[in-house]
């Protein structure tokens, strides 16, 4: 019976992870890389970050060439995201539970967890990335806009092989539908069509992102820069349950992830109107950080948001930045711009060591 559940682990988790990364839209290899060392279930992996190429010189058969020195170095990602699935089915016994409801119940368990790794990657890129600021984006603007992101990521050294990604949310991608530079997805070649791009503009490739954070438009990047890690802590089972539960089983498992950006300069977050520029400094309090944010206005913020701040969002589960808080290495920190309570703009940042009291 041991050996019997744990194939079951294994083949249900394995399902759960195809699945999951059907589900996603920011997937691995597009938007993330997943080049890291160790086991992100001990709590923390090592990633390789290379900001500079190995340097080719002129050879010499005589006298050889000069060793050179390499750049690389290793960042070490602390796991900081942990979810867990723990659904019952009432009414089956563990292994009997029919086999169209077992399905049924692992495609639901991918889409949840799905859903949660992109809001928090999300989330990861918007505080690590660099915000460019647009006034006013129109049809007439929107392919000038991403003409100003192409340059600054070339500036940056960011490869344009082929592999630069553009998020855009719905609103966005219509105004790019508009103007006569749009390249639809039938142009595309087939590696990028099955990647699912639905077009390509200024050299990026499109993919359509249904997100409503407070006036996004897009994040634009490349997938060597920012690295998602994610592992089963705890693998999918069908497990029984007993005490009070009676004839029943659940759908159970855990999983850790977290995500980073190598180089902010890589990751361009296109906003229109301007995010809020926050930051943080020392708490005058042990294991706090202040929140500082450029402006007048009425600012209050949110640590890890399940879900984004969108336009006209009243202040409810929010708190005034007056007031330090707790955090950890890893964090993400939303703060929005109040007007009559109904939010008007918005701002991320990731909590560093150093900015913890």
């Amino acid at each position: 019976m041991a050996t019997y559940t744990h194939t079951r682990q294994d083949r249900y988790s394995s399902l759960v992870l195809a699945k999951l990364r059907q589900e996603l839209v920011l997937k691995d290899g597009i938007v993330f890389n997943n080049d890291y060392e160790g086991s992100p279930t001990a709590g923390a992996v090592k990633v390789p970050v290379r900001d500079t190429e190995v340097v080719a010189g002129n050879y010499e058969p005589a006298t050889g060439i000069n060793l050179s020195s390499g750049s690389t170095t290793y960042k070490t990602i602390t796991i900081n995201r942990d979810k867990a699935v723990n659904e019952i089915i009432d009414g089956y016994e563990a292994d009997s539970v029919p086999d169209n409801l077992v399905a049924d119940r692992l495609d639901s368990a991918a889409f949840s967890l799905a859903e949660s790794i992109d809001t928090d990657g999300a989330s990861v890129l918007l505080a690590g990335g660099t915000k460019d600021n647009f006034s006013l984006i129109t049809k007439d603007n929107a392919y000038s806009a991403m003409v100003d992101l192409r340059t600054r990521m070339s500036k940056a050294k960011v490869p344009n092989d082929g592999r630069r990604y553009a998020l855009v949310t719905p609103d966005f991608f219509a105004l790019l539908l508009k103007s006569p530079e749009f390249i639809s997805s039938s142009n595309l070649g087939d590696a990028v069509k099955q990647s699912g791009a639905i077009g390509s503009i200024a050299g990026f490739n499109l993919y359509e992102w249904n997100d409503s954070t407070a006036n996004l438009r897009c994040i634009a990047g490349h997938p060597r820069f920012a690295t998602r890690v994610n592992e089963w802590k705890v693998p999918v089972s069908l497990n029984p349950l007993s005490n009070v539960y009676i004839g029943a089983s659940a759908v159970q498992g855990r999983m850790v992830y977290a995500h980073d950006v190598l180089r902010a300069a890589a990751i361009r977050i296109l906003f229109s109107p301007a995010a809020l520029d926050v930051t943080l400094t020392k708490s005058s309090t042990a294991g706090k950080t202040t929140i500082s944010v450029t402006g007048s206005g009425t600012y209050k913020y949110r640590i890890n948001p399940a879900t984004r701040v969108v336009y006209d969002q009243s202040d409810s589960g929010f708190t005034a930045i007056a007031t330090d808080p707790a955090v950890s290495v890893g964090d993400v920190i939303e703060v929005a711009e109040f007007s009559s309570s109904k939010a008007v703009a918005v701002g991320y940042v990731t909590v560093t060591a150093d900015v913890i009291g």
